[in-house]
């Protein structure tokens, strides 16, 4: 495990008797309460200086609530130090009221995610109202999530170009068909996207795109190499996607398994993918 303290940018908390979560319905594994304790127990032993919370695609009716129920957790655990939340950017510019009452919640809103990874259309993220709810984020300091599968890439990377003033965070290194190890032309793609300098990327969500039952370091080994290849060291953080990652083995696992794949990098490339680059782009509070 990493010798030294990490900041995990991508962690869940839910609670289905409080949020709507469509989603859970009918998921025995996860259709449960995963709160701060849970978390607590998942991650013992364990250097985690810090998190990020990522919006957990609960009915968009709840958006506000969950994102101020968020901020509640954070006064119980100063740890949880930044919130992704949702916002319908599709509205266009009528999103600002959102993100006027969104910010209201106070700093520890650093940016917003409009999950489409579920849309069935592959363009979704390229309609026009949706672009320019993406160009309004830079005026209330958010960055923009981008919570996206392979076949959704070609059109993050036009939503990008489209959006040179904005922050991007790829969630989940674009989630590439791991299970079935086809590289193409998710490797093409995801290389166009890192020409862009306005792009971070997170290396989480890897293991449950591959066999959950049966996936090993050796499998996710060319997927995570190109990513940290095309972003370079300075633009790649951890996630741990928990409690999704409950789904491949879990937590501790997934770190096993990435500080193991990354144990050739040098001393400070590590310590930027497992904390130094989460503090920056997140906008977090330094260290100590």
């Amino acid at each position: 495990m990493p010798a030294f303290p990490i900041i995990d940018t991508h962690v869940h908390l839910w609670d289905p008797a409080y949020l709507a979560l469509p989603w859970l319905e009918g998921n025995a594994l996860l259709n449960h309460r995963f709160g701060l304790p849970e978390f607590h127990d998942q991650t013992a032993g364990l250097q985690i200086e810090a998190f990020v919370y990522v919006e957990v695609d609960s009915d968009p009716h709840y958006a506000l609530l969950e994102a101020r129920w968020a901020v509640e957790q954070a006064r119980l655990e100063q740890r949880l130090q930044g919130i992704v939340a949702h916002a319908p950017l599709e509205y266009g510019a009528r999103v600002r009221s959102f993100l006027a009452a969104l910010t209201e919640l106070g700093p520890l809103i650093k940016g917003v995610r409009r999950l489409v990874q579920s849309e069935p259309d592959p363009a979704f993220c390229l309609r026009p109202d949706f672009v320019r709810g993406v160009q309004i984020l830079p005026e209330y300091g958010l960055s923009c999530d981008l919570g996206i599968t392979h076949v959704q890439l070609a059109s993050a990377v036009a939503l990008v170009r489209a959006c040179p003033d904005t922050s991007f965070v790829l969630d989940h290194i674009g989630k590439p068909d791991i299970k079935q190890q086809r590289y193409d032309p998710w490797r093409e793609q995801l290389h166009e996207l890192a020409t862009l300098p306005n792009v971070v990327c997170k290396i989480s969500g890897m293991i449950t795109e591959a066999d959950h039952a049966s996936w090993t370091t050796a499998d996710l080994a060319p997927y995570l190499a190109h990513a940290l290849a095309v972003f370079g060291p300075e633009r790649v953080m951890f996630g741990g996607d928990w409690p999704v990652s409950l789904l491949a083995g879990g937590y501790q696992r997934w770190v096993a398994a990435l500080d193991l794949l990354t144990a050739d990098l040098a001393w400070s490339d590590r310590q930027r993918l497992w904390a130094e680059n989460a503090r920056r782009c997140y906008r977090l509070a330094a260290a100590g």
